[in-house]
């Protein structure tokens, strides 16, 4: 093959199938083809215009899982043949202060897939080799696919949230974070309080591992907690920072609150809620490549997985569609 095939984005969902000619891989980064890539909400940043310059075309998509075919000069640790992964975060630079430092995530020569460089709404994808992750053998492409970013994100927040085990830990929000937010947070040995609105999802919420479920149109979730124990962590997913408000009050003293969940409205908060107590709020951006391999291995170990509905790449732009009217049960994976 001399060319592959790639769904480009310009502006506001201006989805165009193009396609481009095969390029060798620069020096430090390796070229993969694509098997299967998650539809995330994050894809929003390319699809909807809100990077910096949307007039520039970018192919979504940072939950790409492939096969790699050629590598770069000075690759020595990936060779041709391997199944790997790419996330959001695209490999952090090993120079910048915060490397040298050891904040991987937070590097400021990382680019973002998807958004700054090419994602996987394509059949091949270029990746530096810092942002590879091995995929453990058993695991399916199209289930590694989403557990890259949503599998992810869940699961360093539940780490950061550093709890002790046995303790009461709540899951806010049962969609495409939520429902492996709770999977990891039942093997991790927790106990679960899962919180949303409506009954619609209470059997699904104890089929996935908790042990309690909070319907939030109908009590005050804090309330809820309090008279649970309190909980020690607390796992925001839902893309509504007035939903996690009222949340701090339902912390446990030294208790922390994990927002994972990208809203457009403020996170409004007493301040006694927060000093009486001496709860904690924090924001948590996915993990580096090597906590991915930590998360795949867990998952690969104890049989967490993501729901998902397949479509194939042909059909990325309803693919996008079905993700972000909240329609898809709960991530979508293109197949290529």
């Amino acid at each position: 093959m001399s060319t592959y095939r790639a769904f480009q984005v310009t502006g506001s969902r201006g989805f165009v199938l193009v396609e481009r000619e095969l390029q060798p891989p620069s020096p430090g980064h390796v070229r993969i083809r694509v098997e299967a890539c998650g539809v995330c909400h994050s894809d929003t940043l390319a699809v909807e215009g809100l990077r910096a310059d949307p007039s520039r075309p970018a192919v979504p998509g940072h939950e790409i899982v492939g096969v790699i075919d050629a590598v770069g000069a000075g690759v020595r640790s990936w060779q041709v043949g391997e199944r790997v992964g790419v996330g959001f975060l695209g490999g952090h630079c090993g120079e910048c202060e915060h490397c040298r430092r050891g904040d991987f995530v937070n590097c400021t020569d990382q680019p973002y897939v998807g958004t700054d460089v090419e994602g996987g709404y394509a059949e091949v994808v270029h990746a530096r080799t810092s942002g590879l992750v091995r995929i453990p053998e058993n695991l399916s492409s199209v289930d590694a696919a989403p557990l890259l970013c949503a599998g992810l994100t869940t699961f360093m927040a539940l780490r950061q949230a550093d709890a002790r085990p046995g303790a009461l830990v709540a899951v806010q929000g049962i969609g495409g974070l939520g429902h492996l937010g709770l999977q990891h947070a039942a093997k991790l040995g927790y106990r679960v309080a899962a919180i949303a609105r409506g009954t619609e999802k209470a059997e699904l919420a104890r089929k996935l591992g908790a042990d309690h479920y909070i319907d939030s149109s109908s009590e005050d979730p804090a309330a809820a907690l309090r008279e649970l124990g309190g909980a020690a962590g607390i796992i925001a997913t839902a893309a509504s920072g007035a939903s996690m408000s009222g949340l701090v009050a339902g912390l446990a003293p030294r208790g922390r609150m994990v927002i994972v969940g990208v809203a457009s409205d403020p996170v409004s908060v007493s301040t006694v809620d927060m000093t009486f107590g001496t709860r904690t709020i924090t924001g948590s951006l996915t993990g580096t490549s090597i906590d991915n391999e930590d998360n795949l291995a867990f998952s690969e170990r104890h049989g967490i997985r993501p729901m998902i509905e397949t479509m194939p790449l042909a059909d990325a732009p309803k693919a996008y569609e079905r993700m972000i009217s909240g329609d898809a049960r709960f991530r979508v994976v293109l197949t290529v």
